[in-house]
């Protein structure tokens, strides 16, 4: 039985419309995750919903305890998980208010802890673990968010790179530039380690970002948490929507 876990990220950090909802407060090795863990009754069927950044909002990208979140998902039993990404665009492929499920990622991030396979004195980790990265999104996962993004007639992409940076601050338009030659449509801060996390505890993961805003030095303007707040505001409904869609086809799909 597949069992599906929504992180929320910038301007979700609530999942509305929902029927019913349960806090769940539970510890990891790793610390606290980033707040109460809800359990969500959607029309299409259960979730968890865990609130990337807190509630309120008041964790930096950097600070986010990633492999606290991860663990406790795993905890739950999570098999599948959604990830909402809030992003710049850098590419044609990638305009404002657009959704798009990537399929790639370039980690440029530094100083997160990023795997399970550790060790300290008093907390044994996982054994040393090589997992292949290739394909850091899960392919079903992404086909499922993809189909049900056409059937509801969103505008989406099937693919696309994600450049994870450090933030908190925004880039540099020589940064964007640098991304754009380095392949990447989409610049965001959140990606990883969450993916690769996911991964070494066997988790299907997939990003769905919702493009808030042009990268430094693609349009014309100043980039303002104004405008990006709008486009959030408009697009949320969508990315819930597209949710509400894919959990229903993944909960009544053969196991």
């Amino acid at each position: 039985m597949k069992s599906i876990a929504i992180i929320g990220g910038t301007g979700l950090n609530r999942f509305p419309d929902t029927l019913s909802s349960k806090a769940i407060e539970l510890s990891t090795p790793y610390g606290a995750p980033s707040g109460k863990i809800e359990k969500l009754c959607l029309k299409g069927g259960d979730v968890y919903f865990l609130a990337r950044h807190g509630q309120p909002h008041c964790l930096p990208p950097h600070q986010i305890n990633y492999q606290a979140n991860i663990h406790a998902l795993h905890q739950l039993g999570v098999t599948d998980i959604i990830a909402v990404n809030a992003v710049g665009g850098i590419t044609s492929k990638a305009p404002t208010g657009h959704l798009s499920i990537p399929d790639q990622l370039i980690d440029y991030t530094w100083g997160r802890a990023h795997t399970y396979s550790q060790q300290e004195q008093d907390n044994p980790m996982l054994a040393v673990q090589h997992i292949d990265f290739s394909q850091p999104f899960d392919a079903e996962l992404r086909q499922a968010l993809i189909e049900q993004g056409k059937a509801l007639k969103l505008s989406i992409s099937d693919s696309g790179t994600y450049a994870v940076t450090q933030g908190p601050r925004l880039e540099t338009a020589a940064e964007i530039t640098k991304y754009e030659r380095d392949g990447c449509d989409l610049v965001g801060m959140t990606a990883m380690p969450e993916a690769a996390l996911a991964k070494e505890l066997n988790i299907r993961y997939a990003s769905l970002c919702l493009v808030v805003n042009p990268a430094a030095g693609k349009a014309d303007k100043e980039i303002t948490m104004d405008d990006i707040r709008a486009v959030v505001d408009t697009g949320i409904g969508e990315v819930t929507r597209l949710i509400n869609q894919t959990v229903s086809q993944l909960k009544s799909a053969k196991n």
